[in-house]
């Protein structure tokens, strides 16, 4: 084989080899394979010609160029804290957290340099004259009413840039140091205040119920009093009954009942009082014959003289 032959040979080879890395290179570039969260902007020839979602495409090599892959996904952004005055000019530094997601991928492109700056520097603007019209107390309480109209502003302005703006979150809303101090001073003031009245109003009912048992137990203990009077009372009443019955019964006479009072005075004369007798004129005259009476029995008192023993 002459020299003329090898080259030829050569050459064929590298013509070959030239050939198939030219057809490879041109299958890479034209099979393009587009993840499902992911979208691709296609221009043909410096101009959009469409746009690819997930799964694989075709397109012309050297003739047709991928700029750029957009997330479909939903993103959340945080925003640094910003210094916001409120409508009583109090500085206040407002922490943002933003959600959305692209619903164009070719307005995100095309219609607007910096999308994701755009939110950012839209959201600050935003948020800055929402909280400039509420005073602080207002702006503390209605995170609910800020969140709703930054969604709704945002929403409406970067529709056109094909971004759905899903919602906005406060994070945090700080008033100044000095105010914060003040502000927990007041809040641990109103805690002791209602710790205090807590404590009161404990303390009442505690009385109240003390004061409440006190004056069951007291009418208890009256009760217990009145029914043992009454029972003692009845007892008396019987018992006298049954005395007077029988002493009807055994028909008495004047000198019996005049025993039956000096019986009687000793247990009159129990207990401290002083007392004023009322005695009758006719018990007189039976302790009278009473006196007669033991006078007769006794020698030397008076009285009948017994008759002499034989």
């Amino acid at each position: 084989m002459d020299d003329s032959n090898i080259t030829g040979t050569v050459l064929t080879w590298i013509l070959v080899a030239a050939v198939v890395i030219l057809v490879v290179t041109i299958l890479i570039r034209a099979i393009r394979i587009v993840p499902q969260s992911d979208s691709v902007i296609v221009e043909r020839l410096g101009k959009y010609h469409r746009t690819l979602f997930g799964g694989p495409h075709l397109i012309v090599p050297f003739v047709d160029r991928a700029r750029t892959n957009v997330d479909l996904r939903e993103q959340v952004v945080s925003f640094p804290p910003q210094q916001v005055i409120t409508e009583d000019n109090l500085s206040v530094a407002v922490d943002t957290v933003v959600y959305f997601r692209v619903t164009d991928p070719r307005a995100a492109v095309y219609e607007i340099a910096n999308y994701l700056g755009a939110v950012e520097q839209l959201t600050i603007t935003t948020l800055r004259n929402v909280v400039g019209s509420l005073n602080l107390e207002e702006a503390l309480v209605s995170r609910d009413v800020i969140n709703g109209k930054l969604s709704a502003v945002l929403d409406e302005a970067t529709g056109q840039w094909g971004i759905k703006v899903g919602r906005v979150e406060l994070k945090a809303i700080d008033p100044p140091a000095t105010l914060q101090d003040a502000m927990e001073k007041q809040m641990r003031a109103e805690r002791d205040r209602r710790a205090a009245i807590l404590t009161a109003e404990g303390q009442k009912q505690s009385q109240i119920l003390v004061a409440e048992g006190s004056r069951q137990a007291a009418i208890l203990q009256a009760e217990g009093e009145r029914e043992a009077q009454v029972l003692r009372a009845e007892g008396e009443s019987q018992a006298i009954t049954t005395v007077f019955g029988a002493i009807h019964a055994g028909d008495p006479d004047e000198k019996l009942l005049a025993y039956q009072y000096l019986q009687t005075l000793p247990k009159i004369a129990e207990g401290e009082a002083s007392k004023l007798w009322i005695i009758p004129s006719e018990l007189t005259e039976a302790l009278k014959g009473i006196t007669n009476g033991f006078a007769g029995r006794i020698p030397g008192l008076g009285g009948p003289t017994p008759p002499p023993q034989a």
